[in-house]
Order: C-alpha cells, then structure tokens, then sequence
C-alpha cells in the first residue's frame, strides 16, 4: 500500500503496523472508518487491490480494541460483534486467513473463526453460545442462525455486518433470503451497522438502498464512497495461427496456444462458463502438458476437500495454471497470478471485470487477461467486452423484487426462533429492499400458505407448518417442523445431484467397498449411462459402474473419446450490454480493424451475399437447402430469448401452415426451418413479417405454450422446495430427484386445476419471466425491431448462417412434421454461401 496522507488517522497499535511496512493508509479507508464511527451504514467502491476488504474490517478492529477483551459471561462475551457475509465459502476461509495476520501481529484482543457448510456440527453449536468477535460466514448460515431460539442473545451486541462482494449477494434469491435476515438482525440490534463492498456496480443506488432499513414513502440510501483509480487492464483476444471455429464452445482449436501461455507466466487463471467445459479444458491441457506443469482444476461439483487442496496449493504458489468457473470468480487474494486466460466469451462486462480482478491482485498494477472466443461470433462478443471494459461499462443484473416462495420460507425461519405477531413481521419485512413494495394482502397469503398449504391444501396435515395462538401470535406446529426447515434451508437449488465414489475391479469383479469420493454428478446423466460406459469428471476418464443408494459408483478407464457430464448449470446468458455492442461492431464497417482476419472476411462475405443486421433493426433471411426451407434470423438478444422466441414462433408458423419442423438457437442468432417455403410465403403475403414477431405473441401465444410445456413444471418445482412445501432432505436421508419431481408434479397440477392464484404459482410465473424466459428482454426487442424488420430472400444460405446451421437439427419441435437435418461440415456450407447455383 502507497504512503498516502489523510486528515483522519488511525489509532496505534495500527499506525504502528502500517509504518512497520512502510504503508499509510489510504483515504478511502480512512473515510469509511469516520463515517461508520459517526453512526452511517456505507458502500465501499473500489477496484481490485485497493484494499476494500482491510477497509471494511477497519470500523470492527478498531472498535473492538478500544473495547478490550470482555469478561467471562459478559454480555458482550456471549454476542457477536461483527458478521461478516460472503457469497463463497472459499472466500471466507481465505478472508480469515488474510485477516488473522495483521490481528496476531498487532496482538489485537480480537478472536475469528469461519461459519460454513463445511464447517462441523459441533463447532457451529459451540458458536451459538460462545461466539467469536468476529464470524466469517455465508448468507445461508445467517439465515440459520437467526431461526435459532439464542438468536436474540447471540446477536444483541451486533455492531458491523460487512457485505464482501455486494453485487454477487443481491442479484438472486438467495440476495433476498438475505436481505429478510439482515431486516431480522436490525430488530436484534438496533444500532447496526453495515458496511457493502464491491469492485463492480452497475447501479450503485440499489446497493445503498439494500443496505439500509427502507420506509413506507422514502428512498433511503446508505452513504457511498467510490475509489476511482488504479491501472487499466490489459485485455487481448488470443492471436491464433489456427482456424476459429464457426460454432461450438469447446474451444479446442486453442489448446496449444493455451498451454503455451501457462509456460509463459508465473501462475495462470483459467476460466470457463460451465463446468463440463472446465472438466474438458483441463483433460486436453494434461494431453498436451509436455513438460508436466502442475495443472489444477476447480468447480462446485468437486469433493469440497479437493478444492481446498487447489486453494491452499494456490496459495502457496505450488501451481502454474488452475482452470476455474466461477468458484474462483471473487476475492481470493493471490497476488502472485499474473495471467487470467477466458475460454469462451465472458457473457457480461461486469463478469470479465471481476475475472480479470483475480490477476496482479494489486491496484497499481494493470491486470492482464487474453480472451479466447470458442467460435467466431464469440471473437465479436469478446471484442465487445473489451470495449465495454475500457469504457467502465458495468452490466451486473438488478436484484428485482423480491421473490414470495423465498418468503415463505423466511416466515418460517421467524416462527421456528420464536413466535411471531404478523403485523410486526409485515413491518419488518418491508423494511427489506426487496420486499419495500409488497401488499399486506399478499404478506397475509403467503402466512396462510405457511399455515396450510394454500385452499387447495389445507385437508392435509403436513401441509400445516404454522399455527395461530390464542393471543394471536404464530408458532411453529411442532418441533419436527423446525428440524426440517434446518435441514432444507437455502435458495440455491441444483439438479438432483448423486455422490460419485471410486472404486476398483479385481480380476473383473467390483469391489465390494467404495474409495474416496470425486465429487457430485447431476443424477439425470447417470441415469443415461449403461455400466461400463466412461464419463470425464474430476480430471479423470472413469468407468461407470453402477448406482447404489444415493452414490455413483465408478473404476478408473482408460478411453480416449469419454461421454462429458452434460451440467445443468452454470451456462450465462448473454448481457443486454454485450448483445448492443456486438449488434452495433457488425453494422460499422470501421469497427473491424481490431477483429482477426478470418472474422473480417466472413463479415465482407456476409455483405457481398445478403446484407449486414443493422443495429436497431432486425435481419431474417430465408433459403432453401435439400428439401427443406429455412428462417434464420439475428437477435442477439441471448439463448434465452431466443428459445422462448423460436417456441413462440414455431407455433405461429403451424397456424400459418408453413409446418416447421423445428427449430435452434444460440446467444446470437435463430434458426427455423420448414417444409414450406416462407420466403415464398412471405413474398406472396402469406406471411406478414410485422404480424408475425408481433408484441402480442407474449400475450395467448405464450399462455398456450407455457400451459402445455414442462417448463412452469420445472420452475414450480425450485418454488416449492424454496418455499419449504416439498422437503428434499429428512434425518439421515435425502429424497432423490425422481420424488421430488413426481411430487412437485402431483401438487402443480392440483393448484392449476384448483387454485390458479396459488402463491407458488404466482411465484413460478413471475421466475418463469425473468429467468428461463427472458420476457423483459424479448418485448424490448419486439418493441424495438417494430417496423424495422429486414428480409432477405436468397437463393442459398449465407455466411453469417453458416453457425447456425451447424446447430440445426437438435431442438425439434412437434408439429405436421417432426423430421430434422443433420448439420453438414461448415466447408460445405461455406462454399456453397460463396458460389451461386
């Protein structure tokens, strides 16, 4: 840290240790320090390696010295003083690490300890009646401990609550879980403080506005303080001899040049979007790694012991390259990384600025970073950010209002630590950011829906999670129902996810005990293999050999073309951000000069053949190909859109009688294709473009659809086991993937038949919109491309196409037909762009 000068200093013994290392400290925290002593809750910021996290505990340290150590039995021995909340585990555990030393070397009177899911059974319980002055937590263990009865004691003496990483909190519903448990922690102890800190802010004023308790009528705002400042990054796409792929996001086109890299640099970090691509990325750079570098690999599913060995080996600089999702995406503090390589395209502005923080973790040196497009839209999209990175442009996701099954499951977290008065928790509750705006008729369903179920509900028994007292408070129905919520809090929801054990074959029989757990696989894959077929997970080929109980049993293989575990998540939807700068680098020529070669000339081609999309209006182009029809239009509106748009526009195009047969999408582009000709139809006025993509297609269309989909299925299954009406885990067991979709099926199809305005069912369609659907952003985009659509009838495909079509084949869609193509090699299709018949 620079020797920099401020009116405001620091108290000793810290003045001392900032002079012992030749630092002062920097203003900003400085500033925080005046302004949280003077009673201000604030957000902090700043880039990366300006010291947020130092700045942040500041106000505690400080606070807890000139306390000095409390007396046995004490009030202040028995309470927390400072909780600090991070969106990962693994940064909570590096936080202590980093924050333990300038503690001891000061001799501060302070003790820490972590609070995790890692973290057993019988520490947590000591904690609750002897806590530590400060606790490093995540936001489902706050939730847990404020639906303890020792809540009001373990918390009466709280005075900070910090926010590492704000952002990465507030934009899900786990933000809102834990935007209701710091509305609790107010109640508790009227005098907190909390304290928000972010190196990347889209909208600084809703973070404010969480931070602190909001009024009926007032917007109230935290204070702010912001860092401007610091080295600019260095950002790159990879300069490649090799050919950019049309489609696909493998990225194996890049390896060699990747591992040339890693030996280039001290320490490497390789980020990827899903954890399928990690598993691939990191089996082919060990195929290529000549000269045996020690490669690491990083993601969710792992055994949690594997990742800390990654982190503590990291840590010690022992590795060369750690390929990564987004596990590693905040905070953790390792200096020594000099390089941060992306494989495939960030998705979002905000995302590549958090990822390109974690390398020079200092803020006077200029991070750098080399992007890797997967395909040769992506070198678009990674130019885009770029760009977009260079401008400060921030695109992090809103947290929306907050969400009612995760209420409920809030309500009975309150019950469950003591009884409760509904008008008070009404008050309390929409004193949350989130929930500022919620209707006490609504507040009053969702108790009821705690209480009973719901109308359709309320015969059964189980359904009964809360009762009314004679005074009219509300308590929990029995002490079972407190276990179980214990057991099934949260609102992270995955799919059913089943252990993976090695095991061994001697002379061809399977042994009959399990070896060491790998981590965990989604259940459905499994489900798809036959034993002895081979999987790539944990850096490993393995032979599958069979399920038994809630575990996957496998063998070490030795095959060279293994199945990949197909993930459920982890895939990031394009940035509306990103998606105006790809759509507006395609329509300016003079915006190439930074674009590899091979991607100037498709766009040229593209020009000679058909035309270029323009920025504020949509292009379709239609050909024929073999016996088939095509529609291929250019959004860049994301996946998500795009496939709520192709289902939309599918079932219009089977009214109209053009049968299509199916369709595909990608984050750029969607592609239809028929057995009728619609250039013809279109031409022929057949088929009205401006009624086609019409506003109203959100409107019956998407009733209709939705109503014979999956898709609200799979979405009120998520809503019913956030709001606590389906349980996934009992005492000593958990229910599998298959029990809990037949009895979330059971119920949805019930409260449709019965009870249409059920509150889970309010709370599935308003996910379904935001999430799988992405009904804001598709309307914005009908409303924008109204009277600005663009059609161009070929007589063949053209090059922009050429992706798309490589797709085509794998979404089918039911119809008068139901026959799909196989996609032809890109050489072909190419070819037969540039030459006419």
């Amino acid at each position: 840290m620079p020797d920099e000068s401020s009116g405001f200093d620091l108290p000793e013994p810290f003045l001392g240790w900032f002079a012992s290392r030749g630092w002062r400290p920097r203003p900003h925290q400085l500033e925080l320090l005046a302004e949280t002593q003077a009673g201000r809750s604030m957000l902090l910021i700043a880039p990366t390696g300006a010291g947020k996290t130092l700045a942040g505990f500041l106000p505690s340290l400080t606070d807890l010295t000139a306390r000095g150590k409390p007396k046995p039995g004490s009030a202040d021995a028995r309470s927390l003083h400072t909780l600090y909340v991070s969106p990962l585990k693994a940064l909570a555990v590096d936080i202590e690490r980093n924050l333990a030393r300038p503690v001891e070397e000061m001799g501060l009177p302070v003790r820490i300890e972590t609070r995790t899911g890692d973290t057993p059974q019988s520490k947590r319980a000591r904690q609750r009646t002897d806590p530590p002055d400060i606790l490093l937590t995540t936001p489902e263990q706050v939730s847990l401990l404020i639906a303890n009865g020792h809540a009001e004691r373990l918390f009466a003496g709280l005075r900070y609550v910090i926010f590492d990483e704000l952002h990465s909190l507030i934009a899900s519903k786990r933000g809102h879980l834990l935007s209701l448990a710091l509305a609790r922690l107010r109640r508790l102890a009227p005098g907190l403080r909390t304290i928000g800190l972010s190196a990347t802010v889209a909208d600084p004023e809703e973070l404010q506005r969480w931070l602190v308790p909001q009024a009926p009528d007032s917007d109230e705002l935290a204070g702010r303080i912001t860092v401007t400042g610091g080295a600019s990054p260095i950002i790159t796409i990879l300069e490649t001899a090799e050919r950019i792929p049309w489609s696909g996001h493998s990225a194996r086109y890049a390896i060699p040049d990747v591992y040339q890299t890693i030996k280039d640099h001290r320490t490497t970090l390789i980020f990827v979007n899903t954890r399928s691509q990690a598993e691939m990325l990191f089996q082919e750079l060990w195929r290529v790694n000549e000269d045996n570098l020690p490669i690491a690999l990083h993601h969710g599913s792992l055994d949690a012991a594997q990742r800390r060995r990654v982190e503590a080996a990291m840590g010690r600089n022992e590795l060369r390259a750690v390929v990564a999702t987004s596990t590693l995406d905040l905070g953790i503090d390792w200096g020594d990384v000099d390089l941060v390589v992306h494989v495939g395209a960030p998705k979002g502005a905000s995302r590549l600025a958090q990822r390109i923080g974690r390398a020079n973790h200092r803020m006077d040196e200029p991070s750098r970073a080399i992007l890797t497009p997967a395909n040769r839209f992506e070198v678009l999209e990674c130019q885009a950010a770029i760009d977009a990175n260079y401008a400060g442009a921030q695109d992090t996701p809103s947290g929306g209002d907050g969400g009612l099954d995760v209420l409920a499951q809030h309500v009975l977290g309150m019950a469950a630590a003591a009884p409760f008065d509904a008008d008070e928790l009404f008050l309390e509750v929409t004193s949350a950011s989130p929930y500022a705006r919620i209707d006490r008729d609504t507040f009053d369903k969702v108790i009821d829906f705690v209480a009973t179920g719901g109308y359709a509900l309320k015969s059964y028994e189980r359904y009964a999670r809360i009762r009314k007292r004679a005074d009219g408070l509300w308590r929990i129905s029995n002490p079972q129902v407190a276990q179980q919520y214990r057991l099934n809090i949260g609102t992270i929801i995955e799919a059913p996810m089943l252990t993976v054990r090695m095991t061994s074959r001697k002379n061809g029989i399977l042994s009959g005990r399990g070896g060491p757990p790998l981590g965990k696989v989604e259940e459905y894959f499994l489900e798809t293999l036959s034993q002895g077929d081979t999987f790539l997970f944990s850096g490993k080929i393995l032979r599958f050999e069979g399920i038994r109980e809630n575990e996957c049993l496998v063998s070490n293989a030795w095959d060279q073309d293994p199945k990949v575990p197909a993930y459920a998540g982890g895939k990031f939807p394009l940035s509306t951000y990103l998606a105006e700068g790809v759509r507006a680098m395609i329509a300016d020529p003079s915006k190439w000069g930074a674009l590899p070669d091979q991607v100037t000339d498709w766009l040229r081609m593209q020009q000679e053949v058909s035309q270029l999309p323009a920025r504020d209006s949509l292009l379709i182009e239609t050909f024929p190909r073999g016996e088939r029809y095509y529609m291929v239009l250019y959004p860049f509106e994301g996946r998500v859109a795009h496939q709520t748009l192709g289902m939309l526009l599918t079932r219009r195009l089977e009214r109209l009688g053009a049968q299509p047969l199916g369709f595909v999408a990608t984050d750029y582009s969607l592609g239809v294709w028929a057995l009728e000709d619609m250039g013809a139809m279109i031409k022929g006025k057949r088929l009205d473009l401006g009624l086609l993509f019409d506003e109203d297609m959100l409107g019956d269309d998407l009733d209709a659809w939705l109503n014979e989909s999956w898709l609200l299925k799979r979405t009120f299954r998520a809503c019913a086991v956030i709001s606590g009406l389906i349980e996934r885990r009992h005492p000593g067991k958990e229910k599998s993937g298959r029990q809990v979709t037949v009895s979330a099926d059971l119920i949805y199809d019930v409260l449709r038949s019965h009870e249409p305005d059920h509150i889970l069912l309010r709370a599935t369609r308003a996910d379904a919109a935001q999430g799988l659907l992405d009904i804001q952003r598709l309307g914005a985009m009908l409303k924008r491309i109204k009277g600005h659509i663009k059609h161009r009838a070929l007589d063949r495909i053209s090059p922009l196409a050429v992706p798309i079509m490589l797709e085509i084949g794998r979404e089918p869609v039911a119809g008068e037909a139901n026959e799909s193509i196989l996609a032809e090699a890109a050489d072909d299709l190419l070819a037969e762009a540039r030459n006419p018949r």
